[in-house]
């Protein structure tokens, strides 16, 4: 069993509120850990038909007999329990009273904005962070991230290969089972049991052309537009697929940043697939001999270093402050991390060869007037650190 570096955060905040919730994509680990964390708990799945009949039926009856300590596994499937919930916590709460998990995050998440809110904290899981599969330690705060780790092991570029190739849920790993035929099921359940209960989509194999573009434009700004016309979809049903897909784990939103922050919300943002083992497989890579030949391969480890990054923030229970930057002369910078007046800007390269050049965007940026930014970092393929006491320095993959 992987440790998962979420669990100390989720077990502080136990301690200071009645419901605490677990949301994250399917498969990511959500019933593993609070399994884990709290064994003690009743556990009741309203996945199971009995359960979910007895529960919609007669929550107050439900409730009643299951009145705390339980965990309460796909709860979104049940939302006439939240009014009800409130009541229970208001009259008594108990700390960690009930904890919740949920695959589909919209349905979770607006059911808790509606009756639960002061009440309960809410966490995310994705898959497996490259630390948490490596079993390095986890980062305890965000400057971990700009550190360099120049005692781990290098790794190779064949198993980053693989690694790409095989993603990051942790069955696939626990498991050792083969990562496509995973990754094909995987899809197949997702459209039919989560995506034709949420839309109505008459034709599954137009949504799943969707799941494939989108997989193409992964590291791209997103354009509604291009993603319409090509599908011959309605520009407002793309938006709320797009949605859809950010809000149940399966993507990524990297807004642009600006000084002006209404700007970071009106402008056109970048999206990421959540693994790139499913990119792998929405893209057509069928190994890692086709993987390496791949013509958008630059994205895939681009996408790999910007989920990282993602997963790392959601495992400490922070919201990632996390943006890109592109200026109208074309200059760019793919990762900036900012918090409240300081930055820290990434470039990603899959080079294994360093060249000076790869620096361009952040020394542009940094030459800014009111520049946040102190230092930068290049993430490369390389097996060397260099520059390491000058302002810009550049790291192999495996040591952030």
């Amino acid at each position: 069993m992987y440790q998962r570096h979420l669990k100390p955060y989720i077990l502080k905040y136990s301690k200071e509120y009645p419901l605490l919730a677990l949301v994250g994509p399917r498969q990511s680990g959500k019933t593993t850990l609070v399994k884990e964390l709290f064994p003690s708990y009743t556990y009741l799945s309203l996945e199971n038909i009995d359960t979910r009949t007895f529960a919609l039926e007669d929550p107050k009856g439900f409730l009643k007999q299951y009145h705390t300590h339980v965990i309460l596994d796909e709860v979104q499937r049940a939302p006439e329990l939240f009014s009800y919930l409130q009541g229970i916590v208001d009259d008594d709460p108990i700390p960690a009273r009930y904890v919740l998990t949920g695959s589909s995050q919209f349905l979770l998440m607006e059911s808790i904005s509606q009756s639960l809110a002061g009440r309960i904290v809410t966490f995310k899981l994705f898959p497996l962070s490259f630390l948490e599969l490596y079993r390095y330690p986890p980062e305890k705060h965000s400057e971990g991230i700009f550190k360099k780790h120049s005692k781990r092991s290098t790794i190779s570029q064949e198993e980053l290969y693989s690694l790409l190739f095989q993603g990051f849920y942790p069955r696939i790993h626990e498991k050792k089972i083969n990562s496509y035929k995973w990754h094909e099921n995987y899809i197949e359940t997702y459209v039919e049991r989560d995506v034709r209960q949420l839309l109505n989509i008459r034709n599954l194999r137009t949504f799943e052309s969707f799941l494939k573009l989108v997989a193409s434009h992964s590291g791209q700004l997103v354009n509604y537009t291009t993603l319409s016309s090509s599908l011959g979809v309605s520009l407002p049903t793309i938006k709320e697929w797009i949605s859809i897909l950010e809000t149940s784990g399966l993507i990524f939103i990297l807004p642009p940043f600006f000084e002006n922050f209404s700007k970071r919300i009106v402008k056109t943002p970048k999206l990421y697939l959540a693994d790139t083992g499913l990119l792998c497989y929405l893209l057509g890579v069928r190994s890692t001999n086709h993987l390496k030949a791949h013509p958008l391969l630059g994205s895939i480890f681009e996408t790999f270093i910007i989920t990282e990054c993602f997963k790392r923030f959601y495992n400490m229970g922070q919201k990632p402050p996390l943006y890109f930057w592109r200026d109208q002369s074309g200059n760019e910078i793919d990762l900036l991390i900012h918090e409240g007046t300081c930055a820290f800007p990434i470039e990603i390269k899959l080079s294994q060869t360093f060249r000076t050049d790869f620096a361009n965007g952040i020394k542009k940026w940094m030459a800014l007037d009111d520049n946040p930014a102190k230092s930068g970092e290049v993430i490369y393929c390389g097996n060397e650190a260099l520059g390491i006491k000058s302002p810009i320095t550049t790291l192999p993959w495996f040591q952030i």
